[in-house]
């Protein structure tokens, strides 16, 4: 495996908007490469970290921060390809890169199918690289944004009560309050009093956000 230009300013080859910092693991078996891509990605404020297989980056798992992996999909015993499995299997968060030869093509199409964020083809060109991790950084960011967000609504539809819950689905079926009230055998003020009491709960300005909580919490 080459990188290309290795020894040309990252700064110069790099677009400004795809310098996303976060931790970069390498996973390598190959030193040179592992420096070379170590120095594209150094400058630009990436903290690098080197495993020279599967096996040792897993051992060494549990005290790194949160980053991309970059896992050359051919690896001495564990494979790029078994690593993202591995992976996926334990919950871990980080996104995988995986970085491909040509003949890899097979390889490439089961590690996305498996969970890779991205591949990266030898040579690695540095600004692909560095838009490749910017991407799947924030891929990931967006992703873990969204399931705080899932766990927070799920956690509120919790204290709600049944009758709570019944009114909040008709609101989330565009029910009016009177067709609601119908359904459930109360009053439309009545309907009217557990709806207000719903938008305290869930913090909600507006019907259309109480559905939004709603669905994201899984009613």
């Amino acid at each position: 495996m080459t990188i290309a230009n290795p020894t040309r300013s990252p700064a110069s080859q790099i677009p400004a908007q795809s310098t996303t910092r976060c931790a970069v693991h390498i996973v390598e078996d190959d030193s040179a490469i592992g420096k070379a891509l170590t120095a594209l990605l150094a400058p630009q404020g990436h903290a690098v970290s080197l495993h020279s297989s599967a096996e040792a980056f897993l051992a060494a798992l549990p005290g790194l921060p949160p980053g991309c992996i970059l896992a050359d999909i051919r690896l001495p015993g564990m494979s790029g390809l078994d690593l993202i499995k591995r992976l996926k299997a334990i919950g871990a968060p980080h996104p995988v890169i995986v970085i491909s030869g040509h003949g890899d093509v097979d390889l490439v199409v089961e590690a996305m199918k498996s969970g890779a964020a991205d591949y990266l083809q030898k040579p690695i060109r540095a600004a692909r690289l560095a838009e490749t991790i910017a991407q799947a950084w924030s891929d990931q960011a967006e992703a873990l944004a969204q399931e705080a967000e899932r766990v927070r609504c799920a956690a509120i539809l919790k204290t709600l009560s049944g009758r709570q819950r019944d009114v909040l689905a008709g609101i989330v079926a565009g029910k009016l309050n009177k067709e609601i009230a119908h359904e459930l055998g109360i009053s439309v003020r009545t309907v009217e009093g557990y709806r207000a009491d719903l938008m305290v709960k869930t913090g909600a300005k507006s019907a259309a956000e109480l559905a939004r909580i709603a669905v994201l919490a899984g009613l």
